[in-house]
């Protein structure tokens, strides 16, 4: 028998961890099993000929299959392809977007068997039994949690190839003990500490191999201080030990919980090695108790600013609009409220009913609806229209391009002036006006937009839009305003009366974000 681990990662830089943990817990059956991960976007019969390359005469061959929100539809068409072609393939599914109301998926319905929940036992476990027998009477298995002492760890099946050309994520901890209703951990019932030796000892191990760039999958980094303080340690003594060659870590933090002694090991790390993800998500306290969430605001907007004024860290900050009661209005004043705090990237994110979250329990009181179809965004609710959430939507996308990207440092600040959400939804809506597009805009082109609107609407000056916009683009011949937009440009602010512009070794999408 052989047994392949696949899944479609959204991003080659995107090493599957999930697979690499049932992989080193695959037990007696390891010999026979093999990782084979795709990226999205590929055509799908090239998949079903790389994965039919496997199968062998008179030997079973089983494919399990991670599946989550943002490969579901062309896993679902991959399986279906394969037992159209190879029905005697055996195929397990497995991954949070199988493990909940997995009846009614059409790929579910495909498949031999599914694992809902942890599958790092049960997966090798079914595969003994279809090995071996007794065959497997049930389709869905509910996955066996096991301690994590149990458990073993999955770092030394990152590659060579995978520590010199991809992110690779650990986990010192799993679970959560909070209950956001959006998210799905809100069913974990605690976050599960692994032994913190016994991790590090890992991550020594991969260090030694080349390893540079660690992302953290903890849903609370720092909710345990002593073991966020041994972690952030083991990341000093190497920044210490090895300045020129430095270490990145990411983590996700609680935004409400940051100690003195916290505070004093962040302070230490140098530019460039040190990003948080931070989720606020609302500043709308009627909103935050509705959906669960405990949230200290002011504490949060504290230490927010604390990290911005005394430390070197990166910080991505999440909003999420569309949540049960929350409107355009208020979630233009929490949008406000983080950016007067400085975050170096606000993420706009766009609310999704993942299956299985509590969120749901809100759908007839809200009238909340979604898009039947991955990711599950919403659509409209009781308090922003269809139309509104699609400005919204397209708000999200252009805050992207334009503002986390950091191409536009210098012009960002003009854009937005002391209003930063109405200014920015100004923008987005005079964009989407002139393009009705919001993918597959370059960026000289969006250059050209932002100059056109900042004449032409905000009655800047052309040349010091032009500079200021050259700053931006500073070093790079490319990007250059088109002679026709120019004379365009060119031609309306001549007819508006100009205004005065205000002024306004790290990984590459943090060092777009530093002003030169």
């Amino acid at each position: 028998m052989t047994i392949l681990l696949s899944t479609l990662n959204a991003r080659y830089a995107h090493a599957s961890l999930g697979l690499r943990y049932l992989y080193a817990n695959m037990g007696a059956l390891q010999e026979q099993t093999h990782l084979q991960e795709f990226v999205i976007g590929a055509k799908t019969t090239d998949l079903l000929e790389r994965l039919l390359s496997w199968q062998r005469a008179d030997e079973k061959l089983i494919i399990g299959f991670g599946v989550y929100i943002w490969n579901v539809e062309e896993t679902t068409r991959l399986v279906a392809l394969i037992k159209r072609v190879a029905p005697e393939i055996i195929i397990v599914l497995g991954g949070p977007e199988v493990s909940y109301e997995s009846q009614e998926q059409a790929i579910v319905g495909m498949a031999d068997y599914v694992i809902t929940g942890w599958g790092d036992i049960s997966f090798p476990a079914l595969c003994q039994q279809i090995l071996h027998g007794p065959k497997p009477l049930m389709k869905i298995h509910a996955g066996v949690q096991a301690t994590l002492d149990e458990l073993r760890l999955p770092y030394e099946h990152y590659s060579d190839q995978d520590i010199k050309h991809r992110t690779l994520y650990v986990e010192a901890s799993r679970g959560c003990p909070f209950k956001c209703e959006f998210c799905l951990s809100a069913l974990d019932k605690t976050a599960w500490p692994f032994d913190i030796d016994r991790f590090l000892e890992e991550m020594e191990g991969l260090h030694a191999r080349g390893a540079r760039l660690f992302k953290f999958v903890d849903r609370t980094f720092n909710l345990n201080i002593k073991t966020s303080l041994k972690i952030m340690q083991f990341f000093l003594d190497k920044l210490a030990a090895n300045p020129d060659d430095p270490v990145f870590a990411h983590f996700e933090v609680v935004p409400d919980h940051l100690p003195d002694a916290l505070k004093e090991g962040i302070q230490k790390f140098p530019a460039g090695t040190l990003q948080f993800e931070i989720g606020i998500q609302s500043f709308n306290p009627e909103v935050q108790a509705r959906i669960s969430r405990k949230q200290n605001n002011a504490k949060a907007a504290e230490n927010i600013l604390w990290l911005m004024q005394h430390s070197q860290a990166h910080l991505h900050v999440d909003l999420i609009a569309g949540l049960p009661g929350e409107t355009v209005e208020s979630f233009a004043q929490g949008f406000n409220q983080l950016h007067a705090l400085g975050p170096h990237e606000i993420q706009f994110g766009i609310l999704k009913r993942l299956r299985g979250t509590p969120i749901i329990r809100h759908t007839d009181d809200f009238a909340m609806r979604f898009d039947p179809y991955p990711p599950y965004t919403i659509l409209t609710n009781k308090d922003v229209p269809f139309a509104a959430m699609q400005r919204l939507i397209r708000f999200a996308r252009y805050w992207d391009l334009i503002a986390n990207s950091g191409r536009f440092t210098h012009t960002l600040p003009v854009i937005l002036g002391t209003q930063a959400f109405e200014n920015f939804m100004d923008l987005s809506d005079w964009i989407y006006a002139q393009t009705d597009a919001t993918h597959k805009i370059a960026l000289d082109r969006l250059a050209n937009l932002v100059t056109k609107w900042l004449c032409q609407e905000r009655g800047m000056d052309l040349q010091a839009a032009q500079t200021m916009i050259g700053k931006d683009y500073a070093g790079d011949a490319k990007h250059k305003q088109s002679p026709e937009v120019l004379a365009q440009i060119q031609a309306n602010s001549e007819t508006k009366q100009a205004k005065t512009a205000p002024a306004g070794k790290a990984p590459k999408r943090q060092a777009r974000h530093l002003v030169n």
